[in-house]
């Protein structure tokens, strides 16, 4: 009788933290196909904002700005944090490596808000002009400690002496990096690229600081219209947004779970 309860609390609770997650997404969905301009009543079934959508410059030229940083970033990012990862992770355990790892905390625990006004400064100072570079520097900045600590963990489980075991069968160091590292560490390198993908697409307060005349993303654009009103075509890209990353994650898992069956199988 115990065990029923205490099962049944489980799952009650595990559905009331759904609902509170995913309704507003399914309100957003349900009224990007609404006949109305207006989330408070339904006028019927239409699909006429995902044409508008399409043919809204200031929101596809935002939508462009948004993925294109986000990739840039992503990619130069996780390039980066890998091969910072490892720098850290082969250094000895001491004060150094230690006060690194908490310089890399500083980006994570600190709000966006200092992170974008110390790098808006930084940009005046550096007599930096504002605009896409601006913003893409940022967002490579806030995004470079996720990839590490996503990469770190996959590091420290490595089996020990692995690089030096292939230097000393002759291969160099950057064919063990290439053949041997990387090959085991790349669910980390791949996690941490979307950790930094997905924080890029997000951010709204760091991009409002350190962007400039002419250059919007979506969180800004979507922002400035909250003043006069969101359009629904927003709730259109909004649900195309949320149903492409669902797609991707159940792509990803099913790939997974396929590769982990393989390995069993094996």
């Amino acid at each position: 009788m115990v065990n029923k309860l205490e099962s049944f609390i489980k799952r009650f609770y595990l559905i009331v933290i759904f609902i509170f997650l995913y309704t507003p997404i399914i309100t957003l969905m349900i009224f990007s196909f609404n006949d109305s301009k207006s989330m408070a009543k339904w006028n019927g079934f239409t699909f006429k904002w995902y044409g508008q959508l399409f043919q809204d410059d200031t929101i596809m030229r935002a939508l462009y700005n948004t993925l294109f940083i986000a990739i840039l970033a992503s990619i130069i990012s996780t390039i980066v944090g890998t091969i910072t990862a490892i720098g850290i992770h082969n250094m000895k355990k001491g004060a150094q490596k230690k006060l690194l790892l908490n310089i890399n905390y500083l980006p994570v625990l600190n709000p966006d808000i200092v992170t974008g006004i110390a790098l808006m400064s930084l940009f005046i100072f550096i007599k930096m002009d504002f605009g896409f570079i601006t913003m893409l520097l940022s967002h490579i900045t806030f995004s470079l400690p996720y990839v590490i600590l996503s990469v770190l963990p996959k590091l420290k489980q490595l089996p020990q002496n692995t690089t030096e075991a292939a230097l000393d069968l002759g291969a160099t160091p950057f064919y063990a990096l290439r053949k041997i590292i990387i090959p085991q560490i790349k669910s980390g390198i791949f996690s941490g690229f979307l950790m930094a993908f997905t924080m890029s697409i997000d951010d709204f307060v760091i991009s409002f600081f350190t962007t400039g005349a002419g250059v919007t993303n979506l969180s800004i654009e979507i922002y400035s219209m909250a003043k006069r009103g969101i359009k629904p075509e927003i709730n259109a890209l909004s649900t195309i947004m949320f149903l492409v990353v669902l797609i991707l994650l159940l792509i990803v898992n099913r790939k997974q779970s396929s590769g982990g069956n393989k390995i069993e199988n094996f």
